[in-house]
């Protein structure tokens, strides 16, 4: 197997463990606050983190790896997460979905700023047809918008994007799970002090599905996603990868609809099966 296809199959990896992101914190939040949430996860996360590093005997990053590190963590660990969860305060879930479909957009543009990619013009193409497809499904699903929503979307999308595309950077030299361990390590103290500040008085009892949750998006979504999709953008490139997560939501719609019962109707997969088109498209040439 060929370095990029082996990107390529790491990358789905990584995109279908995120997809199961959205079903688990909607079953989460039922008993969680989104605040509360965010910083629980990057906290159990974080202290696994500490456990892989001293387990597998790994180096202190690089004092030149420490601000690219910051970058990944501020991202994706921080940025990501709680963005999202304050906008979804203001708007719903469906029409997040408007935004989650410019990630790879988003991630592109940073593969070719921070990763120094250069895709084919026809790559933007499909890239923006696909984007364009995701947020006109969303749209058509899911009418209801808020401005300081749809601003604190866009900036979680950014702020995901950039992550992405420093993380992948290093992972060719660190590794997709050092990587990722070393920026939830830097965020530990700040995360596991809030989430002792805005814990709740009273905890979900031990039966709670809630719990399950809890430990999906700390254990796969947090940690093990991300050694896939870095591992998968390093390898396969960040601008040409970074477009299977036109798929995610509606991986995410599907699986909702398998654990929580969601209707799942012929938009759906019309707009799929489209979907499936561009990130071919895109994966022919984007290098």
């Amino acid at each position: 197997m060929n370095r990029t296809a082996n990107g390529w199959i790491n990358g789905m990896l990584g995109v279908l463990i995120f997809s199961g992101s959205l079903p688990a914190t909607r079953i989460a939040v039922a008993d969680f606050e989104p605040l509360f949430l965010t910083t629980a996860r990057a906290t159990i996360a974080g202290l696994l983190a500490v456990c892989l590093l001293i387990a597998f005997q790994e180096k202190r990053p690089a004092r030149s790896d420490l601000l690219p590190l910051s970058t990944v963590s501020l991202g994706v660990v921080i940025g990501f997460p709680l963005l999202t969860a304050l906008a979804l305060k203001h708007i719903t879930a469906a029409h997040s979905i408007v935004f989650i479909g410019l990630l790879p957009l988003s991630t592109a543009i940073f593969g070719v700023l921070r990763g120094g990619e250069r895709p084919r013009p026809v790559f933007w193409l499909f890239s923006c047809l696909g984007s364009a497809i995701v947020a006109g499904f969303a749209l058509f699903q899911e009418e209801a918008s808020s401005s300081i929503g749809d601003l604190l979307m866009l900036a979680a999308i950014v702020a995901c994007g950039l992550g992405y595309a420093e993380g992948a950077r290093l992972s060719r030299r660190l590794g997709g799970w050092q990587v990722i361990s070393w920026a939830l390590v830097l965020s530990l103290p700040v995360m596991l002090a809030l989430s002792v500040m805005v814990m709740p008085a009273a905890l979900p009892d031990a039966a709670s599905t809630s719990w399950l949750g809890l430990a999906y998006v700390s254990l796969f979504s947090m940690l093990i996603g991300f050694v896939f999709w870095y591992r998968g953008l390093a390898l396969g490139g960040i601008a040409g990868v970074g477009q299977l997560q036109l798929l995610q939501p509606f991986f995410g719609l599907l699986l909702a609809a398998a654990l929580l019962g969601e209707t799942v109707n012929l938009a759906m997969f019309a707009a799929t099966l489209a979907v499936v088109f561009c990130v071919a498209g895109a994966k022919r040439f984007a290098r």
